[in-house]
């Protein structure tokens, strides 16, 4: 899975996607952080706890083998931004976008810049990545009703490899957060953390 060409310092670094648009690329700010503990705790992962913050456009996302990225709302992408991200999924990098409400027309329409000829596709739920660490043999978990939809993975495949996870009307990140920022309740927080930790074990150790 991890096979960058540019400049990865350490296979196990990961970092939050900042992008243009307006959008708020920096919400659920101790999802992450909680996350990678929670997977260096759990699943044998030596994830780097220091989490960074990198621009879509910038040549530091080759640095980070996965990507995370949110928000609620707009997102753009100028044409730079859409090659170097192409450049870096193409050459090995996982990006997984979380919607975290209101966010899905907006990086619907940005991801055909980053790939004109490739669509979102619904991830079946036999993926490994429902089962690399922990067993979802319905799909995502519902974490946030939202609009009351069923929970959604979709992914963008070149060949057979996942290049990029969409989870869509499920908020993992929300269930990756602190306790006291949502008021979850913990096994919905323990199913989005195992969720999440599923998504790590299928980039970092597959």
């Amino acid at each position: 899975m991890i096979g960058l060409t540019v400049g990865v310092v350490n296979a196990q670094d990961v970092a939050v996607l900042k992008y243009s648009g307006g959008g708020d690329w920096y919400s659920n700010p101790t999802a992450l952080p909680n996350l990678v503990k929670f997977c260096n705790d759990n699943i044998s992962t030596n994830i780097n706890e220091t989490i960074v913050n990198v621009e879509v456009g910038s040549i530091d996302i080759f640095q980070y083998p996965f990507l995370h990225m949110t928000g609620h709302g707009n997102v753009f992408f100028s044409e730079d931004d859409a090659e170097n991200l192409r450049k870096y999924l193409m050459s090995g990098g996982f990006l997984h976008i979380d919607d975290n409400y209101g966010m899905e027309p907006y990086i619907t329409k940005e991801l055909k810049k980053v790939f004109p000829n490739k669509e979102l596709l619904e991830i079946p739920k036999t993926h490994p990545i429902f089962n690399s660490a922990y067993s979802f043999p319905n799909g995502l978990p519902k974490v946030h009703e939202h609009d009351g939809k069923a929970p959604q993975a979709l992914g963008v495949f070149h060949e057979e490899r996942l290049l990029l996870l969409f989870t869509f009307e499920s908020d993992l990140g929300d269930g990756w957060e602190d306790q006291e920022v949502h008021n979850d309740p913990e096994d919905v927080r323990q199913k989005a953390l195992k969720m999440g930790a599923n998504i790590m074990k299928y980039v970092f150790i597959n």
